[in-house]
């Protein structure tokens, strides 16, 4: 019995979770979405940091420097609340803004030495985590579990309208 079912289980034996729920893989995704939220929130705040930071960190180092508003579209991150991303990062020296001298009005950030440490640190620990959450699945099941999701997130992305 997998711990989903013990926890879905009374002390009469019974499931509480019609089997048609549990064949479902809208709910089994939105479930183990959950799941994964949890165990990658707490896991990084052990690390001091949030998956939002992971996100900006990642995309200034692969990328190179970026508007906030660009930085935004790269990560998923609403504008408004990358702004309070971009507070942090700064505030720890983490990230660096400059004015964009292509245009003023706008500002420019660019990932530090520190800021690739840190994220060289974050990319072990989300690692650990992956190791914990894909658990039960065998290196090549993960290989295609990964290849599944994928193509499931780049068929529907691709239907649907960008992000504000």
């Amino acid at each position: 019995m997998t711990r989903a079912e013990a926890a879905d289980m009374p002390d009469d034996g019974e499931f509480r979770t019609p089997e048609r729920l549990r064949r479902r893989a809208s709910r089994l995704l939105s479930q183990v979405a959950a799941q994964t939220d949890r165990l990658i929130t707490d896991g990084l705040a052990r690390a001091d940091a949030r998956k939002w930071h992971y996100a900006a960190l990642a995309s200034l180092e692969e990328h190179g420097p970026a508007s906030q508003a660009t930085l935004s579209r790269r990560t998923g991150v609403y504008r408004s609340d990358m702004v309070g991303v971009l507070n942090e990062l700064s505030e720890r020296g983490l990230v660096e803004r400059a004015l964009d001298p292509g245009d003023r009005r706008r500002n420019v950030i660019t990932i530090t030495t520190q800021g690739r440490r840190h994220l060289h640190r974050l990319d072990k620990v989300l690692d650990d985590l992956h190791e914990e959450l894909l658990a039960p699945l065998r290196p090549a099941e993960r290989d295609q579990f990964v290849r599944l999701l994928t193509r499931l997130l780049d068929h529907h992305t691709q239907q649907a309208p960008p992000p504000p």
